[in-house]
């Protein structure tokens, strides 16, 4: 099998040659180590998911968007006819990520003059922008599977990006109303990116970057607003054909029961603890018709490479069976693990036997 049938095939929880295998590595690993993402993939032997952009864009009347970068400072301007918020994010770069300094909600106004913002945007598709990701998919070649981050659903994002996560909570319990009105036009918004990217992305899957933890929402929250959200983004890609995934990197446990109901095709970043709370055999035994794509974490691997390889093997064998699994280091590979270590696992992980 080439990486992308083997992923395919792990996918829809087909028999596969081999466990699938995707060290996360990023821009960050690349700054320590040098070289390149193809480089090390070949080098590790590894299978590969690899994202490339939309087929979209948005266009406003009354509101206008703008993104400042001065050195490592980038921030954003939300016009509005009544007002501007303005956000501000940090590059870091030792992580070659984004990180949120300063949160463009901070009062009620705020979440209102948001609203406005959203209302105001009419997703449009893009043919310039659809060819450009044709080509990167091309680029990318016959064996990488590739997806399309298509967004993060409204209550993460107003957590993450817009509003933070104890300031957002408290906007959220003193005026319901006024936030469940952004939320409805954040969701307007994305229902109609899904609409467009069910239809024309050639990726092989669409992704929600969710982030999703018990430590950010409570299972309440996430049953009354991201449940119900992506059930209708899912249902659209599913009336497309398309696999739809979600990258989930938090505390889930609590969630599986829910999780198990959605119907989606797969669940990345799936992390054992310490880092997360949910082992593969949690997942497995809630949702055993989804693909699970994790079951490392990062503290994993920081040890030798014969410790990691004695965690994977203890927790393949708690398994019933390895159909529906690709190991991942679940978030990013920590630039500490030396490439070697990667290889010996990778190398490793060819061979061991699976219960199919």
């Amino acid at each position: 099998m080439t990486g992308k049938e083997r992923i395919q095939a792990a996918m829809e929880l087909k028999p596969v040659d081999r466990l699938p295998f995707w060290p996360k590595i990023d821009g960050s690993y690349i700054k320590k180590w040098g070289n390149t993402l193809p480089y090390y993939h070949a080098y590790f032997g590894s299978d590969r998911i690899e994202g490339i952009g939309g087929a979209c864009r948005e266009e406003r009347t009354t509101c206008w968007h703008d993104i400042k970068i001065n050195g490592s400072e980038f921030v954003t301007a939300f016009g509005t006819p009544h007002g501007v918020l303005y956000q501000k994010n940090y590059f870091d770069a030792a992580s070659q990520a984004l990180h949120p300094v300063e949160y463009p909600i901070k009062t009620k106004r705020d979440v209102e003059l948001m609203m406005l913002w959203y209302q105001d945007a009419a997703v449009r598709f893009d043919e310039e922008q659809r060819e450009w990701s044709a080509e990167q998919y091309e680029d990318e070649g016959e064996d990488a599977y590739i997806i399309e981050n298509v967004g993060e659903s409204p209550l993460m994002y107003f957590l993450e990006w817009l509003a933070g996560i104890e300031q957002g909570q408290y906007l959220l319990a003193d005026y319901p109303g006024e936030v469940e009105g952004l939320f409805a036009a954040m969701h307007k918004n994305l229902l109609d990116k899904f609409r467009i990217a069910a239809e024309k992305s050639c990726a092989d899957s669409l992704f929600l970057t969710e982030n999703t933890s018990t430590t950010v929402i409570s299972p309440a929250q996430y049953e009354k607003y991201c449940y119900k959200h992506i059930g209708e983004y899912a249902k659209i890609v599913n009336e497309r054909g398309k696999p739809m995934t979600l990258h989930m990197c938090g505390h889930l446990k609590a969630l599986l029961p829910l999780l198990s109901r959605l119907p989606v095709t797969a669940f990345e970043a799936f992390t054992p603890p310490t880092v997360g709370n949910t082992s593969l055999l949690d997942g497995r035994s809630a949702c055993p018709d989804k693909c699970l794509i994790g079951g490392t974490n990062a503290v994993n691997w920081l040890q030798p490479a014969d410790a990691i390889i004695e965690y994977i093997d203890r927790t393949l064998d708690s398994l019933p069976h390895h159909r529906g699994l690709l190991l991942s280091s679940s978030g990013v590979m920590p630039p500490a693990c030396e490439p070697e270590t990667i290889k010996t696992v990778g190398m490793w992980l060819r061979e061991r036997a699976l219960k199919l």
